[in-house]
């Protein structure tokens, strides 16, 4: 969410007493609700919290709400499932953020889970491929809309623009690992920080109540996250497309700053490139499947986990393999969401006022907005050209097109959504969902 879009939450203002008590039945109820509706991508399920939250049931606090949303910017994975969990630990506990956290991905995983089996068993059948093929073109509108608006929100000096071209340039020409551009990022804006002068003062502000045993919180999430990658391990082998599925999703979980987008660019770099998991076409229509369904947009990483294991299944079944690529990959993305809020939550003052922290990130953010550009151009040549190959010279690659394999009904579907969202601010299930007819009709009739 923008910072002009914070800024507007305050115009509500409850006061910090005037919050209101929850039973925690109640509190399930509403976040299993919540996960069934959360459409719209982060920014609209921050939105959806903060009007049932904060204005309608009064169960936090604006400042409270601020401040963990603040929090949750500057973690590595989803904003919103993470600021959903804070306030579930806010108000009742471990407890209550592992309810609020898991209820408010699981509808959308089910929901992945069971297009994922559709998608690998039917996709060739023309009125799914007909479907498929109007929400690939109109992916392409929504990447472009993510681009300037968080271009927006991110790139406020000069610095920041260079960071942005520079990132973009490493990951679309030179295949830098976005790890290495998160960490170079990161290091420039401390280091910036550091020339500018020192840290100012930190606050003293009480912040939500210690964790009882931090120790005892890092030994059990960790337990939980590894025991499923060493299980596996010991099964399958090291070199099992599912134990290579959990350590990969695994490290992406820690390095993937930046949102869903951001999350994207690093696995069409490694699952399509790298390890050739999934196409180019299995990735954007993951993407496209993803932003009509609820739950964070980072489902779509269940959608590439099953992929990767149904194509390479062996010595198990396909599907089995499949639905395990789903569960390990949705597994090991989301338990260090619980793992970063139950040790953070309880120091989120102090973290929300260390000045080097923050300009740190703010470069990571900077660079996002190259990775998602990068994303953005990725995605569009796959789209819109039915042959694309690449020239390498060394660590220089740079694709090679042909215009007589342009697909003319991919570009003009994209070009009339991204009309309809960046012109006329259209809902984008609504674009979503007429893009699909008219991909159904391109291909039927």
């Amino acid at each position: 969410m923008s910072s002009g879009s914070s800024d507007a939450l305050r115009n509500t203002g409850i006061p910090e007493g005037d919050a209101q008590p929850v039973a925690f039945g109640a509190a399930v109820r509403f976040w299993a609700w919540l996960g069934c509706v959360s459409f719209g991508g982060p920014a609209g399920q921050i939105a959806i919290m903060h009007r049932e939250l904060v204005e309608k049931r009064r169960w936090i606090s604006e400042e409270r709400f601020l401040h963990a949303l603040n929090f949750c910017m500057l973690l590595p994975g989803p904003e919103a499932q993470q600021l959903a969990t804070y306030i579930g630990w806010l108000k009742h506990g471990t407890r209550g953020g592992i309810a609020a956290g898991a209820l408010f991905v699981l509808p959308g995983f089910v929901l992945i889970v069971a297009i994922s089996v559709l998608y690998a068993l039917y996709r060739s059948s023309p009125p799914i491929e007909g479907v498929l093929f109007g929400l690939k073109a109109a992916v392409l509108a929504v990447v472009v809309e993510a681009v300037l608006r968080i271009g927006k929100r991110a790139l406020k000096d000069p610095l920041s623009w260079w960071v942005a071209l520079l990132a973009f340039v490493g990951i679309f020409a030179f295949q830098v690992p976005f790890p290495a551009i998160v960490l170079g990022a990161a290091l420039l804006g401390f280091f910036v920080h550091r020339r500018g002068g020192t840290d100012a003062t930190p606050s003293t502000a009480d912040g939500p109540a210690r964790s009882s045993s931090p120790l005892r919180i890092a030994v059990v999430c960790g337990l939980l996250w590894l025991l499923p990658i060493l299980a596996l391990w010991a099964t399958l082998g090291a070199a099992h497309v599912l134990t290579v599925e959990s350590v990969f999703f695994s490290k992406m979980a820690v390095v993937t700053f930046g949102g869903a987008y951001a999350v994207l660019a690093y696995v069409a770099q490694e699952a399509v490139i790298h390890y050739q998991w999934i196409s180019a076409n299995d990735m954007l229509q993951g993407l496209a499947l993803a932003e009509t369904t609820p739950g964070p947009l980072i489902l779509v990483l269940t959608f590439v986990g099953f992929l990767a294991a149904f194509g390479n299944a062996a010595p198990l079944d396909a599907l089995t393999a499949g639905l395990l690529g789903a569960f390990v990959t949705t597994w090991v993305t989301f338990v260090p969401c619980f793992l970063w809020i139950f040790l953070g939550a309880p120091h989120i003052e102090r973290l929300r006022h260390q000045k080097a922290l923050s300009s740190a990130l703010a470069m990571v953010t900077a660079a996002v907005v190259g990775v998602i550009l990068n994303l953005a151009v990725w995605f569009s040549l796959h789209a819109l050209f039915r042959d694309v190959a690449t020239w390498r010279s060394g660590v220089l690659a740079v694709p090679v097109l042909d215009p007589a394999s342009v697909d003319v009904m991919a570009a003009l579907i994209a070009m009339a959504a991204a009309i309809a969202l960046l012109r006329f601010k259209a809902s984008m299930l609504l674009v979503l969902g007429v893009c699909a007819v008219a991909g159904l009709l391109i291909r039927v009739l």
